[in-house]
């Protein structure tokens, strides 16, 4: 099977549901990202379920881009700054305030942009656009990327899928994730910024069309998390695929297979390296 070049898979294609099962049933069983993602699941660290107005939450997620990892507390540190704030007296801080109050997660004036540019798009936005609860995702994410400084397609999934809550279905793409996951995986990606968003369109339904499979994944690994019973298991899997990323893709193990992902084992396999992956 390592012969096999990867393949522009459709949304319904019954070959990605069953890579993607197979890929996440082995991730989810490593310990270290069993215990990632228990803490982050219920209440994430990034994007903290205390906050409540969905636009701060925007404001926020779009400024956890190009944060790495190590500063998660000093990033939690500014998320709390700008709820403690509320959305209008944040919007109405002016520069100088607003660069002391980002500037421990750098790019002080890029994140200023993002923040009066989304200011701008939630004013001016038919309500149908913006309205949370009711607007279409795929047609929100575009018009985000599309109409907010500095969004791009990954900061407007983060955005909408912190808004609307982590059980609303959408799983976040970065670019790890096209670059070196998606591969793993065996999945051909379109190059560009268009990459993301057809990810992202794969991997929502190749979850949701089996969300009982990941459900009963999770009860039988003793994964501590609640996952909400009239909601699909995506919040699970993009923590899955983004934790195993993060501690195994960032800087590859030496361990990894070399075959993958045609081998069934991802560590410590003993395969040689092989000239085709899928």
């Amino acid at each position: 099977m390592s012969g096999h070049p990867g393949l522009a898979l459709t949304e319904d294609s019954p070959q990605l549901a069953e890579r993607l099962g197979d890929f996440v049933s082995r991730a989810a069983a490593l310990p270290d990202v069993q215990a990632a993602v228990e803490a982050n699941h219920d209440d994430n660290r990034w994007w903290p379920a205390y906050v409540q107005d969905w636009r701060v939450r925007m404001a926020v997620a779009g400024w956890s881009s190009r944060v790495s990892y190590a500063m998660v507390g000093t990033y939690a540190s500014v998320v709390a700054g700008a709820d403690t704030l509320g959305w209008d007296p944040l919007t109405r801080l002016n520069d100088e305030s607003l660069a002391r109050l980002v500037r421990p997660i750098g790019l002080p004036a890029a994140r200023i942009r993002y923040l009066r540019s989304l200011a701008s798009f939630i004013d001016q936005a038919p309500a149908s656009t913006v309205g949370i609860a009711a607007a279409n995702p795929d047609d929100l994410i575009a018009s985000l990327a599309t109409g907010v400084d500095g969004a791009g397609f990954n900061t407007a999934q983060c955005a909408v899928l912190y808004a609307r809550g982590y059980h609303c279905g959408i799983i976040p793409v970065d670019t790890g994730m096209v670059t070196k996951l998606a591969p793993l995986i065996g999945i051909t990606l379109p190059t560009g910024a268009a990459a993301y968003e057809h990810l992202r369109k794969l991997l929502q339904p190749a979850v949701t069309n089996r969300a009982d499979d990941y459900r009963d994944l999770a009860s039988h690994l003793g994964y501590r998390i609640t996952i909400p019973p009239d909601a699909a298991p995506a919040w699970f899997v993009h923590l899955v695929l983004i934790y195993f990323k993060r501690l195994y893709l960032n800087r590859p193990r030496p361990d990894l297979c070399p075959r993958r992902p045609a081998c069934p084992v991802l560590l410590g396999c003993g395969c040689s390296p092989a000239r085709d992956t899928w």
